[in-house]
């Protein structure tokens, strides 16, 4: 994909389906009684990947251009799968079904592409095996494939040492086969679509604080679900609206789930033109329309809590950090090491290749604005957030921008490019 930059972003747009809640919206309706409906359902690949692995099971699973259907059977209604399950690239697909496999009556074997294979999942592993699963790294590295024996699961209490939806949502996915209540403590509130979602499936789970507790139920009952728009997704236009000159750009519907909602945060702070409007509750999940305009930023400091409310968007905040005047500071981010790739790396690398005054930390990146940028040749490493964002950086830049691997945006956002060139008709 070659980009060059752009005098202007106009118009009103859709934003794909939150992939979290995508994904997650699949698995409980697997393992439900009955019949559970998905409107706006994300077509990405991730979330293709976690569809696949639950036919595997046998679950009858529609799919159409308005609808997911999943005919779901039950909390033991999966069967052995004839194949090792592919994840392929997804992590969320990989960590949350480890969770539900843990307490079946079967033996599973997950794999996933090279990058997947190469991410941590000791993180679900020490906690899940604790709790009575047993889970084996195939290749004794700590990674998948991964070995999974069903088993009796125990409940149990877990003192994460990470601030992790996934981490969380595994060990209470597990909890769902306990013998009594099952809890996680976060060291920071990650994203609790999980939380939310399971409570409208009909489980009895309680959030106090830092903790979320999840008592076992006799069954989960099918939901019709309207999946809101990615805030991560939307991030890459709310940058490409207040950065780049002559823009307003709104969109619809997008969640903004308080856990999920710190870029907004952060542009606030940043003084961006952005407004939120019909302000809607749907199902616990809030969502609104997103209006951006050009604007006239300023650095800040990003860290503690509110980074798990935007762990995606970092690479993107990153960027935006680049046209804000003085200096930005992103800390405790270690996270994104560990991501589709080291995301702290790639992007200070490339940024500062682009012309920027980008600095690595061992937790995050120092950014000090105003520098103008000039596209290069850059490979993503298959990371879609990374290409997503330098193509934002690419209509913002002098000369041109090539992304070798553009394609791996399909991820989560498929139709990313035909919305950029929407915006700039």
């Amino acid at each position: 994909m070659k980009l060059t930059r752009t005098k202007g972003l106009h118009g009103t747009i859709s934003i794909p389906g939150d992939k979290s809640i995508s994904h997650r919206s699949v698995m409980f309706g697997a393992i439900a009684d009955g019949t559970t409906t998905i409107r706006n359902f994300l077509m990405g690949a991730d979330c293709l990947a976690t569809i696949d692995c639950f036919r595997s099971m046998g679950i009858n699973i529609e799919v159409t251009d308005e609808m997911v259907t999943v005919h779901g059977k039950g909390l033991h209604g999966l069967t052995k799968p004839d194949k090792i399950l592919d994840v392929g690239n997804s992590g969320t697909t990989t960590r949350l079904i480890s969770g539900i496999l843990a307490g079946q009556d079967f033996d599973v074997t997950l794999s996933g592409d090279a990058s997947l294979n190469s991410r941590p999942m000791k993180r679900i592993m020490t906690p899940l095996n604790a709790m009575g699963a047993d889970i084996t790294s195939i290749n004794n590295n700590g990674c998948a494939p991964l070995l999974i024996r069903g088993s009796k699961i125990k409940a149990f209490h877990y003192d994460s040492p990470v601030a992790s939806a996934q981490v969380k949502s595994a060990v209470l996915l597990a909890g769902l086969y306990g013998d009594g209540p099952t809890s996680v403590t976060e060291p920071a509130v990650s994203r609790n679509h999980t939380e939310l979602m399971l409570r409208s499936f009909g489980a009895d789970v309680q959030c106090e604080g830092k903790t979320a507790t999840i008592y076992p139920p006799k069954k989960l009952t099918g939901q019709d679900i309207v999946v809101p728009g990615d805030i991560s997704s939307a991030a890459y236009f709310i940058v490409a609206g207040l950065i780049t000159p002559d823009s307003e750009i709104t969109m619809k519907h997008v969640g903004i789930n308080p856990t999920r909602d710190g870029l907004i945060k952060v542009c606030e702070a940043m003084g961006a033109d952005i407004t939120l409007s019909n302000v809607n509750d749907s199902g616990g999940e809030p969502t609104a329309d997103i209006t951006v305009r050009t604007s006239n930023l300023h650095g800040t400091e990003i860290g503690g809590e509110i980074i798990p409310t935007l762990i995606d968007e970092i690479p993107v905040i990153a960027l935006l950090a680049c046209f804000a005047e003085g200096e930005t500071v992103i800390k405790n981010a270690e996270e994104l090491k560990v991501k589709e790739s080291n995301r702290i790396d790639l992007m200070v690398n490339n940024l500062k290749r682009m012309g920027a005054d980008a600095v690595a930390t061992d937790d995050g990146m120092i950014i000090h604005g105003g520098k103008t940028l000039t596209g290069i040749s850059l490979n993503c490493k298959y990371d879609h957030r990374i290409a997503m964002t330098f193509s934002i950086a690419g209509i913002n830049a002098d000369g041109e921008m090539d992304i070798e691997d553009a394609e791996c945006v399909d991820v989560s956002y498929p139709d990313f490019y035909e919305t950029l060139e929407k915006l700039q008709n």
